[in-house]
């Protein structure tokens, strides 16, 4: 079936406002492309209050040219402190020493609050790129430009949209992964709560992360500015945390759950859970996608992919998924960029290869980080007797500083005829 040619077809959508979506079009138009940004929520989404952004992201975040308006907000950690309450012991590990020292102008570890990233993003892209409140019922593929199989996209509205490119950045319950075939992903069999907490008298991390670890649960403070605080706790799910999950959502409960859970754990924790900005607070499942998925299965067809959380969701424990998130829309942007910056133009029969390209260069990263991060969250959560041995004697003595590794991952940079003219037009997201 055909495209007529008074339908208006444009040359890339991204379906997602979130950090891969928006830092996707920001890599785009840095190399002259012009994408537009579809999200189903009537504003920028802030849920998880906060991201941890090890020097791969800076790097990814610097090629974007983005960086400078971060760092100048957000101060590196120096050290972090893991404590085993059931045994007594503290291990110190040291930010400035482990990672990012090979990597050119590496910016360290700092955690930053998720809306100021996503608004940082926004401010770069053009006023009207991003379009709220757009739920997209199907999609299918129609032939454009004689040959090439393009993407529509059918909305509730009962409109259509025609794309030569569509990236879905959609998260973990991506309508675009299912469309290429790739499978929900699974419960990890832990949940996991985020929150901030504001202490106007000062929290006296110092620019510290601190872990506490204790019969299957983990739970940390992080620094994030002067008079805040990010927090989380991991914990093994039951068939009752299951079913209350369904039933009730409220901050205050949360917060309750919280507090029970951390009840044998120090009380610098308890205070900052008391004093959390309720509405930051976000409880949910950690779920991964399984590698094999990846292996075996579609991560593009045709001019369809996918990047984010819609592409390789992971459990938290390596805190990498905003980090990689970033790196994909840097390579997407320099792959798609160097098929534009060859024809002047998006060709719709040739990006298929570009997309290609970007799989093949992140598909076993991807892959790489889903199982090191459910590795790293099985063992220091512990358990059973060997478990416990491995996490005690050996995880954060030697095998955590190998898989922190992942962050000196460079992502590289986008094709020279970058960087477009001051005088854009630009949205500005208050």
């Amino acid at each position: 079936m055909g495209v007529g040619d008074e339908q208006k077809i444009e040359d890339v959508v991204i379906v997602g406002a979130g950090v891969a979506g928006l830092a996707t079009a920001l890599a785009l138009k840095r190399v002259g492309v012009r994408a537009i940004v579809l999200e189903r929520s009537h504003e920028l989404r802030t849920t998880g209050a906060y991201l941890s952004l090890f020097p791969n992201a800076w790097t990814a975040l610097r090629a974007l040219g983005i960086d400078h308006k971060l760092t100048s907000i957000y101060q590196p950690f120096k050290k972090g402190y893991v404590t085993d309450l059931e045994k007594g012991s503290k291990q110190a590990l040291s930010f400035t020493r482990s990672i990012g020292e090979r990597i050119n102008n590496a910016t360290g570890v700092r955690s930053v609050h998720r809306k100021t990233l996503l608004e940082t993003l926004a401010n770069e892209l053009p006023i009207d790129a991003i379009r709220f409140s757009i739920k997209i019922k199907s999609i299918e593929t129609h032939t454009i430009e004689g040959s090439a199989l393009a993407p529509v996209l059918h909305l509730d509205d009962g409109s259509t949209i025609i794309a030569k490119v569509l990236i879905g950045c959609d998260g973990i319950n991506s309508i675009v992964a299912t469309w290429l075939g790739l499978s929900k992903p699974i419960h990890s069999g832990r949940y996991a709560v985020r929150g901030l907490s504001v202490v106007p008298q000062g929290h006296g991390l110092n620019n510290e992360a601190h872990q506490f670890i204790s019969n299957q649960r983990r739970a940390g403070a992080v620094h994030l500015t002067d008079t805040e605080v990010a927090w989380f706790i991991t914990y093994p799910s039951t068939a009752s945390e299951d079913e209350e999950m369904k039933s009730s959502r409220d901050p205050k409960w949360i917060q309750q759950k919280v507090m029970e859970y951390i009840s044998d754990f120090p009380p610098m924790l308890s205070e900052f859970v008391q004093q959390s900005d309720l509405k930051t607070l976000s409880l949910a499942p950690l779920k991964f996608r399984k590698p094999w998925d990846l292996v075996f299965n579609n991560i593009c067809k045709g001019n369809v992919t996918v990047a984010g959380d819609a592409f390789h969701p992971m459990t938290p424990d390596l805190a990498q998924g905003g980090c990689s998130a970033l790196e994909d829309a840097v390579v997407l942007g320099r792959h798609i960029g160097n098929s534009f910056l060859k024809h002047n133009k998006i060709v719709a029969s040739e990006v298929s290869e570009a997309l290609k390209l970007y799989v093949k260069e992140r598909k076993w990263r991807a892959i790489g980080l889903i199982v090191g991060a459910y590795f790293s969250g099985r063992v220091q959560q512990g358990g059973s007797g060997w478990l416990n041995f491995l996490r005690n004697v050996l995880f954060y003595r030697f095998i955590f500083r190998r898989l922190i590794e992942v962050a000196e991952y460079d992502c590289g940079k986008l094709p020279s005829a970058s960087f477009t003219k001051p005088d854009d037009n630009h949205s500005k997201v208050e």
